[in-house]
C-alpha cells in the first residue's frame, strides 16, 4: 500500500485531528457559504502570496458535506458516476444483501452487464435505483403518516 493511499479515508476512520481540522474548516466555509452564490475564499500560500478561489454552490455544499462526515468520525468512499461496480460493492451501495442484489439483478430491476461470468453494475445505474427506491419508501411513509393524521393515531 503506498504512503499516499494510507493518507485518505478509503480504508481508515478519520482520527481526531482529522475530525478537528474538518470541523475548523467546515465552520469557515460554511460561515462564507450562501445559498445559490459561489463562496469566496482566500487562501495564504505557503510560498508567499494569496490565492483567490471560487466554489461553485454544488462544490461548496459537496464539500461541506465531505467535512460533516469526516468531523463526524464517519468513514466515507467517492464513487465516480461512471464507474462499474462488482455486486458486493454495489451491495453495499445500497445497504441491501449480496443475494438481495442478485434478486434485483435477475428481476431486471438494475441494469447490469458481464465481464467473463462476472456482473458489473454502472454506478450511475446503482444511483439511480437507490434514489427511486429511497422516493417511493418516502412517498409510502407520507402516506402512512397522513392516514395516521385522519385517523387521529398522531
Amino acid at each position: 500500500m503506498s504512503a499516499a493511499h494510507q493518507l485518505d479515508f478509503s480504508d481508515r476512520m478519520p482520527s481526531d485531528i482529522d475530525r478537528q481540522a474538518a470541523n475548523q474548516l467546515r465552520s469557515i466555509i460554511a460561515d462564507l457559504t450562501k445559498d445559490d452564490e459561489p463562496t469566496e475564499l482566500k487562501l495564504v500560500l505557503k510560498k508567499g502570496g494569496y490565492a483567490d478561489v471560487v466554489l461553485t454552490p454544488a462544490l461548496a455544499h459537496t464539500l461541506l458535506d465531505l467535512l460533516r462526515l469526516v468531523g463526524s468520525g464517519q468513514g466515507f468512499q467517492m464513487i465516480p458516476v461512471e464507474a462499474e461496480l462488482t455486486t458486493q460493492q454495489t451491495a453495499d451501495l445500497l445497504n441491501v444483501s449480496r443475494p438481495h442484489l442478485i434478486g434485483l439483478l435477475n428481476d431486471q430491476k438494475i441494469p447490469f452487464h458481464k465481464v467473463g461470468r462476472h456482473r458489473r453494475i454502472r454506478a450511475e445505474d446503482a444511483f439511480a435505483y437507490r434514489n427511486k427506491r429511497d422516493g417511493e419508501r418516502a412517498a409510502i411513509l407520507a402516506a402512512m403518516a397522513e392516514e395516521d393524521a385522519r385517523l387521529g393515531l398522531i
